[in-house]
């Protein structure tokens, strides 16, 4: 799969019970025949990284060298750049509001239509990093003060990009 096939947008949810939400994600998912990814917005460096993870994902699954067992978990993997599921979980939906980038892939206008029961399309600036969420992909993706010196704070995107891609070194 290639992620030009899927459609990707901002999505709000409030997640009262998360095993209840992700077994309804799952439920549609199968129905639709899709994968369905919710990337915690929060802890995401952009669409682009977004388009990253889900690239490597869809890559390691049809080279056969895919360290999880579903799709999903895999992208998560990717998009903190770690091999642990432990750390990968926290880029995806937790209990309480959450602001996703919504993945159907491939693009299906009828599971994205049974999402909007349990959310809404969210249209607020998500590419730009405020100083807060700076800090928190620093220390999430452990970006140092001297590596960020050099190669400047607007380049911190680049940084988190190289670490996904590194993932696939690791492995």
């Amino acid at each position: 799969m290639q992620v030009e096939e899927c459609m990707i947008v901002q999505y709000r949810t409030e997640i009262q019970n998360q095993e209840a939400f992700l077994t309804i994600i799952r439920d549609i998912a199968a129905r639709h025949s899709v994968h369905i990814i919710l990337f915690n917005a929060s802890n995401m460096a952009g669409l682009a990284h977004v388009r990253t993870a889900l690239n490597h994902a869809f890559r390691a699954f049809t080279s056969g060298s895919a360290i999880s067992n579903s799709v999903e978990m895999e992208a998560f993997l990717y998009a903190s750049g770690s091999r642990q599921c432990q750390i990968g979980i926290q880029f995806g939906v937790h209990a309480g509001s959450n602001d996703t980038y919504l993945c159907i892939c491939p693009a299906s206008s009828g599971a994205f239509e049974e999402l909007l029961d349990f959310g809404e399309l969210c249209n607020e600036d998500w590419e730009t990093l405020s100083h807060e969420k700076m800090n928190r992909l620093r220390k999430l993706f452990d970006i140092s003060e001297e590596e960020l010196a050099v190669v400047g704070p607007s380049r911190i995107t680049e940084l988190i990009l190289e670490r996904v891609a590194l993932l696939e070194v690791y492995r």
